[in-house]
Parts: C-alpha cells; structure tokens; sequence
C-alpha cells in the first residue's frame, strides 16, 4: 500500500511575467494564519474537512507499511478499540504545487463519495496538522496481487478470470458514480487478508478523477505501461480504464506487458501501434475467449472498445468458473515475478565487468562469437545468436532473447556487435561472480565513499547518448531501494541480479515526461490526433 499518490512532485511554477504575484491561493485559509509580528504566515490547508487535526488523539502509528511519491504508509491502531489500519501520511513539504494539492483534496472527496464495496478499501477518518495529511484507511494484510499469484502453485486461466472480473467489477462501480480511476494497474490492488478467499481490493484513487458523461480530458497521468492511446493523444473518457484493466489481463495471462520498449518513448510508440503478440507462449494454449476478451479491451478506438458493463458481459467472465484450469506454466509465474528491463547503468556496469574478465573468459566469448558471426561482419542478428545458443545447449525463447538484443543493442542497430555480445554473454552467466561486481561498483564510486551518489552516476554515464537528468533520476529512484539518496553496493548487487523490475518502472514517470513526450509524437507525426 505504499503508492501514496502516484504522480511525483513538480517543482515549484515561478510567477510569469505580467502576472499579479499576490493573488489569492485557493488553498490557504484565514483560520490557519499565524501573526508574526509585522508579517503574517500562511499554512497551508489541503482538505475541506476534518476528523481532526491531532491523529494522535486517535490512533498510534506503528511500524512503516510502504511509501510513495509524497507520504508514507504507517500501520495505525485505534488507541480506544484496539483496531488496525493503515495511516497514509502525506507531508506537505512534498506537496510544491496547486496541482499536487488538488491530487490529494480529490482523492480524499472520491473515496469519501463512491459507496461501501466489498472490493474498494474503506475510508476511516481524515486528519491535518501543521506538516501533514493522515488519511486513516481499512488496512489491507493480504499482500500484491502478482504476489499472491506467484506464491500459489497452481497458476491456470480460470485463476487470471477470478481477478479479472472483480478488476472490472470495481472499474463499472467507479464509471456508475462518475469517477474515473486513471491509474489501475496490478500494485494498486491489494488482498484483504492473508486467507485463501480474501477479497482484492482497489487501494489507490491519488489520480482519479470526477466525470459527467460526454466530458473529455486532456491531462496526462498515469503509468506507461497501462496508457491508452488516447490518453497520450490527450483526449479521453472513462474507457481508458477499461484499457488499463485489458493490459492487467494480458500480463494476468503471460506475465509480460503487451506494449513494451525499454525507453518510455518506445512504451508510447507501441501503445499507438497496438500491435498485441498473441503468439508467445502460453498464448497458443490460452482458449479463444480469453484471447477475445483482451483484443476487444486493448481496441484503440475508445468508441469500439467494450465498457466495464460489457466486459462483463463476456463469455469469458460470465464462464469464469468454467474457464480452463490447465497450468499457464512456469515460465509466466517466473515473468509475473520478475521483467528484467536492463537500466543504462547496468549496461555500463555489464561493460565494465567484461572489460574486467580474465584472458580465458575472454578468449571463451570471443570464440563463441565468431563461431556465431557467420557473415564475418564483425556483428550478428537475433538469428545468428538463437542458432548459436543452441548450438551451446542454451534454450533461451524466441520472445525472451528479443527483449535481451533489444537491451544490450546499445547503438540500435538491430544487431549485435563484439561488445554488446559480452554484455548479453556476462548477463546469461547470472553475474555469479561477485568479484567482478566489486569491480564495477568501485569504478562508479569515484570518490570510494562506498556509496553511488547522483555525482557518480552523472560521471559514469555522461558519454552514453540520450542519458538526461531524467534518466539519471530515475535509474536513482530505481536502484536506491531504501530512499537515502544514494546506493549501496548491495543495492548495486541486487539491480545486477535481479534486473529491474517492470512493475516498479511505473512509478518514474512524471507528467511532465509524458506531456512534453506527447508533444514530441505529435510533431514527428507519430500520434495522428485525429485517430
């Protein structure tokens, strides 16, 4: 439960030339004015109404259940029941701009506004101090729904259906009192408990959004991977969610997302192409419904695509107790836990490892490579690795090996030459040697404090094309798991290892990335408004 608002902080807008400095801010009122001497201080006052302002009062804040862009979760107790929830506090130092304050005001009104359901987390009480919003919720013990799915052994179809229609059932229920979510993807679902038939729950609304019917919307918010298209064509209605929920059950039934692309403006491409690969495994032994189901959810024409009411409606969903119970396979579970997206860092880092390896490790590659490169380019293609690895005894699937040439192609030729094949051939070994990743990380650590600052990142990648501070930040928010500021060895370890994790990704994305990304698509004739 620790996205607590998904949309990071913008900074501070300056006043424009020509514009009045001292007019009103909406969001100060005269009983938080605090007199200091000449000078009077305002307090920012985000909610309109109140439990209280001393939580304290009420409630004890325990132990740190997750955190977000602008706040952190705490486990909460009644101090006069006894009971548990969950205290999503919000500092007001995070919130720099009339548009993050709004966010939160919303999110508070629309969980306040759509009716008790069994699917959609409760709103207990709401209070605000001088720092802080606490906005006291149901607690939800029962974990991530990828989670969930990973740890039960028997992943099939009939499973995916289950979490499917309750996903859609709380997409219609929002639609029905007029709010639309915006950001539904499988981290802001959560299970009640930790018992086998714990209801999921919708625990996020810090971006939803109040609609009338007919009206359209051109704010980009968000998470990439689960856009519609039309949102990056900044005009769009409530069918975006229902986009959302059809990329949610396309990785419910694979374990991958359907538009994928390592850079966010490959994500945008693909989503305006939407081209669905129906031909990976499992697809071809996933029933024809299912594969109905998703095709008419992920249509890019909102006016075609089906409403929550008739996704329901489906056979899929409407048989969802008869829908195949035969294992989706290992290799789905495996993707739902883990995507591996290599980072620039990590490319370099890959670099840096191979430059590292011994004469025999080496002459190894270098061996295999040559063995591969048939044409004697000095590169090879995807076809040439594939019949190469084979040849090797390594199996690596068609899809999979795609998505690592893609990764380590860093000049984006579609090939690969002799140094991109190190990084692909060091990665396939598992990094098992930590040695060499002592070495990598003390070649970024160039003040050998034991730590990556952000100096160290700016230095190591300055010469990689395309690397903006953006870049760098995010790769920062990715990597710094524990949100000091900087990474550890063992968070450098741990990126090596496990590779990023895609779900995550989401939440490096900005508004202003994708505003200024859309306005880009839209010059380069990408993004055809009138589609």
């Amino acid at each position: 439960m620790g996205n607590c608002c998904a949309t990071p902080g913008s900074p501070v807008e300056k006043n424009k030339k020509g514009q009045k400095k001292n007019k009103a801010n909406p969001f100060y009122g005269d009983e938080y004015a605090v007199s200091n001497g000449s000078a009077t201080t305002f307090k920012l006052r985000v909610l309109k109404q109140l439990t209280g302002q001393d939580i304290s009062s009420q409630y004890d804040l325990g132990r740190e259940l997750g955190r977000g862009e602008f706040g952190v979760t705490y486990l909460c107790t009644d101090v006069n029941t006894g009971e548990k929830y969950a205290c999503k506090s919000i500092s007001k130092k995070k919130l720099r701009t009339a548009v993050d304050i709004e966010d939160v005001r919303r999110e508070v009104e629309i969980m306040k506004h759509l009716p008790k359901h069994t699917n959609i987390v409760t709103l207990k009480d709401t209070y605000e101090d001088d720092d802080a919003v606490h906005i006291v919720m149901e607690l939800c013990e029962g974990g991530e729904l990828f989670d969930r799915i990973v740890a039960r052994g028997h992943y099939t179809e009939r499973a995916a259906a289950v979490v499917m229609r309750t996903i859609v059932e709380v997409v219609q229920m929002c639609h029905k009192h007029g709010v639309m979510h915006r950001d539904l993807k499988p981290e802001n679902f959560l299970f009640g408990n930790k018992k086998e038939n714990a209801p999921l729950k919708a625990i996020d609304f810090g971006l939803s959004v109040f609609f009338k019917p007919g009206e359209r919307f051109n704010e980009i918010v968000g998470s990439p991977y689960y856009m519609a298209p039309e949102v990056l064509k900044r005009n769009y209605g409530p069918e975006v969610d229902v986009w959302s929920a059809g990329v949610i059950l396309y990785i419910l039934l694979c374990g991958v997302p359907p538009f994928w692309a390592e850079t966010e403006q490959g994500v945008a491409q693909a989503i305006i192409r939407s081209v669905i690969d129906f031909k990976r495994d499992p697809w071809p032994k996933v029933s024809d419904n299912a594969k109905d189901l998703v095709k008419k959810m992920l249509n890019p024409d909102p006016k075609q695509r089906l409403t929550a009411q008739e996704v329901l409606e489906h056979p899929w969903l409407q048989n969802a107790k008869k829908a195949p119970n035969v294992p989706l396979g290992e290799t789905v579970k495996a993707r739902l836990k883990q995507f591996s997206v290599m980072n620039k860092l990590k490319k370099r880092a890959l670099r840096v490892i191979a430059e590292h390896l011994s004469v025999e490790e080496v002459a190894g590659i270098k061996e295999a490579f040559d063995v591969m490169d048939t044409g004697k380019r000095g590169k090879i293609n995807l076809e040439e690795l594939r019949m190469g690895l084979q040849k090797l005894g390594q199996q690596i699937p068609d899809a999979d090996l795609q998505i690592l040439v893609e990764a380590a192609d860093v000049d984006g030729d579609g090939t690969l030459n002799y140094g991109e094949f190190v990084a692909v051939s060091v990665h396939l070994r598992k990094m098992a040697n930590d040695e060499h990743l002592h070495k990598a990380f003390a070649f970024f650590d160039l003040n050998q404090s034991g730590f990556l600052e952000i100096e160290d990142l700016r230095d190591s990648l300055n010469d990689e094309v395309d690397t903006s501070e953006e870049v760098i930040n995010a790769i920062m928010l990715d990597v710094d798991t524990d949100k000091d500021g900087r990474i550890s060895y063992e968070e450098f370890v741990a990126m090596m290892k496990a590779g990023t994790d895609w779900r995550k990704a989401s939440r490096q994305y900005s508004r202003e990335r994708f505003n200024s990304l859309s306005l880009k698509l839209m010059r380069d004739g990408s993004l055809q408004l009138g589609n």
